[in-house]
């Protein structure tokens, strides 16, 4: 087992569960929690979530971890894994039930995504990643390799961060990367051998970090 601090925050949104049984299978121990000093002695942090953006938000308000997260990961950057609405959350605002603003730690913004023929919402399945960037977060993973999703919004953001894309009616962006933040729009927890592999990169990154 690795002595590496993973946390994972506890903000009330969903599927910690999942995150830390990846986590234990790779070596890792995972620290759920919603602990102000948790987040500032972290070696790596996962922001994992599944809701709405604006309770999201609020739930990170009342818990009075905006500052916390903001010193960990913008100011002492450290490793920090945003997963499904926790990538929604590291931009500008959504527009997912009425307006809100976000963690702005990107310059993007959570619009809804356009229902196509034959192609329901939300957007549940496997679909496949067109990689644009292996390095670190899709190494040893093959263009096209498939990975679980459920969302109805996405992350519209500059293409200079974007390390890899799905089409589902129209392109959407599947991963990204801003120095030491990574995020995906498909669950890795969730998404067998690639999903670990993945989760696997992240840690190698922040074991080197």
């Amino acid at each position: 087992m690795s002595d590496k601090k993973i946390i994972i925050i506890d903000y009330g949104m969903g599927n910690l569960k999942s995150v830390y049984n990846a986590l234990k299978y790779l070596g890792y121990i995972g620290v759920i929690t919603s602990r102000e000093d948790d987040i500032i002695n972290a070696d790596a942090i996962i922001l994992p979530g599944v809701g709405a953006f604006g309770e999201a938000i609020n739930n990170l308000k009342k818990l009075s971890l905006v500052e916390p997260l903001n010193n960990a990961v913008l100011e002492k950057r450290k490793p920090f894994l945003g997963v499904c609405l926790g990538m929604h959350l590291m931009a500008e605002d959504s527009t997912e039930k009425g307006f809100n603003r976000g963690l702005g730690w990107l310059d993007g913004h959570v619009v809804t995504m356009k229902s196509s023929e034959g192609l329901k919402l939300p957007h549940v399945g496997w679909n496949d990643a067109e990689i644009c960037d292996k390095e670190p977060l899709f190494k040893n993973i093959e263009q096209g390799a498939e990975f679980y999703f459920d969302h109805s919004y996405k992350l519209v953001c500059d293409k200079s961060i974007v390390l890899a894309t799905c089409c589902y009616g129209s392109e959407v962006v599947s991963a990204i990367r801003k120095n030491n933040m990574f995020a995906t729009q498909f669950h890795p927890e969730k998404s067998q051998v690639n999903g670990l592999k993945l989760l696997r990169n992240f840690l190698n990154y922040a074991e080197s970090h």
